[in-house]
């Protein structure tokens, strides 16, 4: 189901409407799926139908991105703001601590949201803010780079690429170690909101100096990294585990910095295994009160 849904955040500037639109399909506990930047949430779509089966799986559109309209004028792209709105999007859909998985920009999310302990568990796919300044800057200048040419392409241009598995290697091959492997009409889609997300360039000033130093503890934490992945290089997953000493560091094998589409049924059970971990670890609270 695909809906659109409106609510007040109780930001650091003080109460805000904000607009978000999603898609929710499943049943189980609830899953947060939140997508990289300049994105949409038809990213998670090749393993939305997996995950389905074990969750009620809310895919989200950040805001100033796909279907969800920018923030209101003002308002930062920073880590603070970003986790009163998705903390105020979950109260408003009824979400108890959901799951949360997330990738790139929406891994970094998913793990402060994790930090504050608004989620019950958090699988980060190549999440962003453990890079150094100077593959920071590697990952911005290409991601402008990226930006620029999606808005600059002809729409009738971009359809032309993404018939061939070639041309879909030149939109795409940055994000996907096997661009082939995505839809011509997923291509053309991704391509369009990237050349409009509105909050694109607010997102990247804000994420300058970020650097996710904090442990998130409490709760199970799986961080996953494509060995293929050309934007934010493997060897960052590496300080993430330094960084949550007690998360599972999982490689994907011959998967990129979007590693959905790479291999759906892998990310699926990378996923489903970090939100697993949660409830056995429940049970096994459950079990000790009762010995008790």
């Amino acid at each position: 189901m695909s809906a659109t849904v409106s609510f007040t955040a109780p930001t650091p500037h003080g109460p805000q409407r904000v607009t978000v639109a999603y898609a929710r399909v499943g049943t189980g506990e609830p899953l947060l799926l939140l997508h990289g930047i300049g994105h949409h949430r038809q990213a998670w779509d090749p393993v939305v139908d997996i995950l389905a089966t074990e969750r009620d799986v809310i895919a989200v559109d950040l805001p100033g991105c796909g279907r969800s309209p920018a923030l209101p004028d003002g308002l930062p792209y920073d880590l603070t703001t970003m986790n009163a709105v998705l903390g105020a999007f979950c109260a408003e859909l009824g979400l108890d601590r959901p799951h949360a998985a997330g990738n790139s920009l929406g891994g970094l999310l998913a793990l402060e949201l994790g930090r504050e302990n608004l989620v019950r568990s958090v699988t980060a796919l190549s999440p962003a803010g453990f890079w150094t300044p100077a593959e920071r800057r590697y990952a911005f200048g290409v991601l402008m780079g990226m930006r620029a040419t999606a808005q600059r392409l002809p729409l009738p241009l971009v359809e032309r690429l993404s018939r061939s598995a070639a041309g879909r290697t030149a939109l795409t091959s940055t994000i996907y170690a096997r661009p082939g492997r995505r839809s011509p009409e997923a291509v053309v889609a991704e391509t369009l909101a990237l050349a409009g997300a509105e909050g694109f360039f607010e997102t990247l000033r804000s994420g300058r100096s970020v650097q996710f130093t904090d442990d998130v503890p409490g709760m199970p934490v799986t961080v996953a990294w494509g060995s293929r992945d050309r934007l934010l290089l493997p060897r960052q997953g590496i300080r993430a585990k330094h960084a949550v000493p007690r998360a599972r560091l999982v490689r994907l094998p011959g998967c990129g910095h979007v590693p959905m589409n790479d291999d759906p049924a892998l990310v699926a059970r990378v996923v489903l295994d970090g939100s697993r971990a949660q409830e056995a670890s429940a049970l096994r609270t459950s079990l000790s009160t009762v010995a008790l």
